[in-house]
């Protein structure tokens, strides 16, 4: 027997014994599983009736233009008989190669074998045909009205999605030719991957994006030097030591949303907004809002805007010593803090002198790609859930937002981990994305039905703490930042709300990039540009197509529009005083809190 005969019998055995251990792994699986309570069925797909009704568009389009139908069958039969006869002439010739490919680049497939391997070129090839003819039939459906045209098209889109060749093993070159190199190390390593994260999510399948062992806050992520120097139920308030020997007069609030943690604002020293806002001599305040437990199931909006929004304005006009201060509200705190400015309004209550909003919401007329998910069937399960449970779950929000861009969030990371046996990256933004809060029954039910679905805050006013709030309270100076490519916030859905307050004086922002790109958007990387336009009286479109270019950051252009209106200088302020002992070092102790499960 040759070495080349030892070596591949010893590697035959370790691939033997490394399948075995795959084996005892499922069975670690299966028990997983068995203590899985599953999520209610209204949450995982939409009622029944979408798809009916999709199909008796489909059969009625049939009878009255069976000729259409036809074209399209006979289109789709035609190219998929002809890509089999293409393959099978060259298997004919002996000539083991790829047909002529005439699909469009898919990043998916970027690994050479789906070229060049007539086996994997031919399932992808004919997996881009199904897809499109599903595509296609979808497009060509009548009879539904746009509502229901919209959420079959992403629904479809999303079974589209799910049954690309690459999510399975054996049609996924990339994990077979990992399976072989390492002799099955790969697929005990995923599997492995996928146990703990269903051991960590209770049986829920939620992939794990980033290394959670490769961050701890206040260690390498938010760590701009600061004090907790107020704290109750519903948030702890952070103050930051001065870096400047002279500070604006007017300070600044910052209120990050609830759904995820406040570092966003602070994931490191080189994109810190928090640093850099200190750095430019402002007396930085930001709310680190508590990450609700099953407890709060009756808090509302009522308590964010009034134990939340008004108790830290009240706070931080303690310890400047001002009458005033400039807030910041960033997606659904910028919505609140809209809600907050109109009661303040009707109490007649001065304590804002301007507002900044980032990717902020105020009209749902056109709810967006959220449209499928803020129906009655997903929203009478999430009110069914919070029910029994008292909150929304982070896992739930997160796994919307995730599916909203499944093939990056959901099916990407899942090959990479469960199939080919790769850890998770060191990447401080997806450990944030990871790092989520639940919601309070109460608020979730009032945002979702008062809100998003009735959009009572841009129609009728909404009924809150004693009063009927309506954007056209909001009269302070304000200016709202917005991202050119964000799917959770559209800057053209941010824009028709920010053009109903009644603000005299108002500017409006598109940065280039998406929700959290667009925001954390430092100078010093001279990345992405904005656009800028002061007509505020055109359409979207209109006010894009007239809007001037600037390359760069917008930072500097909210520094100036907010310095003007932060007083004049006066010395630095050290964080806490007498009455506002300092609690804790910042990043305090909620922002610790992990969500409910």
């Amino acid at each position: 027997m040759t070495t080349n005969d030892n070596a591949a019998g010893e590697n035959l055995e370790r691939l033997n014994e490394n399948l075995a251990q795959v084996e005892r792994l499922s069975q670690r699986l299966v028990e997983v599983m068995g203590r899985h309570k599953p999520l209610r069925k209204d949450l995982n797909a939409p009622n029944q009736e979408v798809f009916a009704n999709a199909a008796t568009a489909y059969w009625t389009e049939m009878m009255n233009n069976p000729g259409k139908v036809l074209e399209q069958q006979l289109d789709f039969w035609a190219k998929s008989v002809k890509h089999f006869v293409d393959a099978q002439h060259l298997i004919a010739q002996g000539r083991i190669e790829a047909p002529e490919d005439p699909t469009p680049q898919d990043r998916r497939f970027k690994n050479p074998l789906w070229q060049s391997n007539p086996y994997f070129n031919f399932i992808k090839q004919q997996y881009l045909l199904n897809s499109k003819a599903i595509a296609d039939a979808v497009d060509g459906l009548e009879g539904l009205d746009d509502l229901e045209k919209h959420r079959i098209e992403y629904f479809s889109q999303q079974i589209i999605d799910m049954m690309s060749p690459t999510n399975f093993l054996g049609t996924n070159p990339d994990a077979l030719e990992k399976a072989v190199e390492t002799e099955g190390l790969s697929l005990i390593k995923g599997l492995e991957n996928m146990i703990a994260d269903l051991e960590s999510n209770n049986g829920e399948l939620i992939v794990t994006l980033a290394d959670e062992n490769a961050f701890e806050i206040g260690r390498n992520i938010a760590t701009t030097p600061g004090k907790v120097v107020f704290r109750n139920h519903m948030f702890e308030l952070l103050q930051y030591s001065p870096t400047t020997e002279t500070v604006h007069e007017v300070p600044l609030i910052i209120f990050p949303p609830w759904i995820n943690k406040y570092y966003i604002l602070d994931l490191k020293e080189q994109n810190s907004m928090i640093k850099w806002a200190v750095d430019q001599g402002y007396t930085v305040f930001i709310v680190s809002w508590i990450n609700p437990d099953r407890s709060y199931a009756n808090i509302g909006m009522e308590e964010y805007i009034n134990d939340g929004f008004m108790v830290a304005f009240d706070e931080v006009k303690k310890l400047t010593k001002q009458k005033q201060v400039n807030a910041v509200g960033y997606c659904i705190a910028g919505t609140t803090l809209h809600l907050t400015l109109s009661l303040m309004k009707k109490r007649k209550d001065k304590s804002v002198k301007s507002a900044t909003f980032f990717t902020c919401l105020t009209d749902f007329a056109d709810q967006g790609e959220f449209t499928p998910f803020l129906q009655n069937d997903f929203i009478d399960g999430i009110d069914d859930e919070i029910n029994e449970e008292g909150i929304l779950r982070s896992f739930i929000m997160q796994r919307t937002f995730s599916f909203l861009r499944s093939n990056d969030l959901i099916y990407g990371p899942a090959i990479k981990s469960y199939m080919m046996g790769e850890a998770p990256p060191a990447f401080d933004l997806l450990y944030w994305n990871g790092d989520g809060s639940g919601l309070p029954g109460k608020m979730a039910h009032q945002y979702l039905r008062r809100l998003c679905q009735d959009n009572q805050f841009v129609n009728e006013g909404v009924e809150l703490c004693g009063e009927t709030l309506h954007i056209s309270d909001v009269d302070v100076p304000v200016i709202s930042i917005t991202c050119e490519t964000d799917h959770i916030a559209r800057w053209k859905d941010c824009y028709r709300g920010f053009q109903q307050t009644k603000s005299k004086n108002k500017t409006f922002v598109v940065s280039e990039s998406g929700h959290i790109a667009g925001i954390v958007n430092p100078p010093s990387k001279k990345k992405y540009g904005h656009y800028t336009n002061s007509d505020l009286t055109v359409d979207s479109d209109t006010w894009m197509k007239e809007a001037d270019y600037n390359e760069g950051s917008w930072w500097p252009l909210w520094d100036t529009w907010l310095s003007s209106r932060s007083g004049k200088q006066i010395a630095a302020r050290e964080p806490g005083d007498s009455e506002h002992p300092v609690l804790c070092d910042a990043p305090g102790t909620y922002v610790a809190v992990k969500a409910t499960r």
